[in-house]
């Protein structure tokens, strides 16, 4: 096949699955060497089933909270968590097979093992069955993923002490949870839970809840919480989490301690970059270990793209599938266009969600950027009140002289559905003015976003 590109792709998680979509699209020859299986640990052990998890949260929430609308459930709502878990494993079994049928069908070889990569573009593979393969590449592109942050005095034992990958496998639901770590995985195991019947302790190092978020939408959450019974220990930093017979024992660096039945460790990931042979391929890393990237997901050293976790430029599975394809338009010689962040959108699946787009308002206040701000509450919304809906906002950022959207945050049920008129207004570089003509449903919960709009419009 001379004149066939061969590409070769570590990894088969959102950045490998995707970059391999597009290679075969453009005419190249796809390898994709895939250690767990297809979809990595977005689709297998994070994303999709924390997401399935939390929308029995949801649903056990909307059932908990309905008495207002005229519904009698009783007391307490049940949740079999054997079952829930049953079908989030199930759910991501099925997800994983139908991205793999994909990815074959789209005529990329899926080879099964680990690979490294070797001086001469070689990627050699450790073989799942036995023994190793060799193949050439001409492109190469590492997207291995990352694991869950372990401390030292905090070792998971997946009964007790549990990472968020290990949560799936327990048949009864907590009676008290401790999740230690306030960022995005915390708070939205810590919402989960709460909503599914544990008591739960979130244990926060910082002043408060989600601490790389909107505070505004941060403040909310944590009022949410206090209602529903949820604490919250901020300034508390976790020094050793220890089995204690049945239950868990968390000591902070205070000298309190926090008793629970079980512990979530959530602080954070590191790389999976470990044994890819980088360094005898010129391939640099930062101190944290994550392969360094530039906006067209090249590393270091010729022909060699990273996409993904392993690169710690923005740990979402959209941005690792972005970069994936934007490392293949750009191999290949296709249209391609840089990465630019301000332009991803953003969602907290707590209940209820936060989501942002572009610019943020701590960067507005700080004189990153000259913005004009509006906030709108969506406790006057007509289709919150039919709904229940007490909490959250609209927020909207724009430029002052020519009204052009350059960000958003949105806290609601379903704010990730909400805020993609606001990404695309942001994409497109849409004005107020032109945001608020465009008819919305009425009553309906994007009917604030026009709203917040039109109180931008510009004398």
């Amino acid at each position: 096949m001379a004149g066939v590109t061969r590409v070769v792709i570590l990894g088969g998680g959102p950045g490998g699955y995707e970059a391999a979509l597009v290679a075969a699209q453009l005419g190249a020859e796809v390898t994709l060497v895939d250690r767990d299986g297809v979809g990595g640990s977005t689709v297998l052990t994070d994303c999709v089933p924390s997401k399935t998890l939390i929308a029995t949260a949801e649903v056990a929430t909307e059932a908990g909270e309905s008495g207002e609308l005229g519904i009698a459930i009783g007391d307490d709502v049940g949740v079999d968590l054997a079952r829930v878990n049953g079908r989030v494993r199930k759910l991501a079994l099925a997800q994983s097979a139908d991205t793999t049928a994909s990815v074959e069908r789209a005529g990329v070889r899926i080879v099964r093992g680990t690979g490294r990569l070797a001086p001469g573009d070689r990627v050699v593979v450790d073989l799942h069955d036995g023994g190793t393969d060799e193949f050439v590449s001409d492109v190469a592109l590492i997207a291995t993923g990352a694991r869950p942050r372990i401390l030292p005095d905090a070792q998971p034992d997946g009964e007790r002490i549990l990472t968020w990958e290990q949560v799936y496998d327990l048949d009864e639901l907590p009676e008290r949870l401790v999740v230690v770590g306030s960022g995005v995985t915390g708070a939205e195991f810590a919402s989960a839970y709460n909503a599914l019947g544990s008591d739960v302790v979130l244990v926060s190092s910082r002043d408060r809840v989600l601490p790389g978020e909107d505070a505004d939408a941060a403040l909310v959450l944590q009022d949410v919480f206090a209602r529903r019974g949820l604490t919250v220990m901020s300034k508390s930093r976790a020094a050793s989490v220890k089995r204690d017979g049945d239950g868990v024992v968390v000591t902070l660096s205070d000298g309190r301690t926090v008793e629970g039945s079980h512990c979530l460790m959530a602080v954070g990931s590191v790389p999976n970059t470990e044994d890819l042979g980088l360094q005898d391929c010129g391939i640099a890393v930062d101190d944290g270990g994550f392969v360094t990237v530039d906006r067209v997901s090249r590393t270091s050293a010729r022909g060699v793209y990273a996409a993904g976790d392993c690169t710690g430029v923005l740990m979402l599975a959209s941005v690792a599938a972005m970069q994936g394809r934007t490392a293949m338009w750009h191999a290949l010689g296709d249209a391609v266009r840089p990465l630019d962040l301000k332009t991803v959108a953003a969602n907290v699946f707590t209940s209820p969600e936060i989501a942002t787009v572009g610019w943020s308002s701590a960067a507005v206040e700080a004189g990153e950027i000259d913005a004009r701000t509006v906030k709108l509450p969506l406790a006057t919304n007509a289709r919150a009140k039919m709904q229940g809906i007490h909490d959250g906002f609209i927020k909207l950022f724009c430029r002052p002289g020519t009204g052009i959207v350059v960000g958003g945050v949105v806290v609601a049920p379903r704010a990730s559905e909400l805020i993609h008129p606001i990404s695309l207004a942001v994409e497109a570089s849409v004005t107020v003015d032109q945001l608020a003509r465009a008819f919305t449903v009425y009553p309906s919960l994007s009917g604030s976003v026009a709203e917040a709009a039109r109180q931008l419009h510009l004398h």
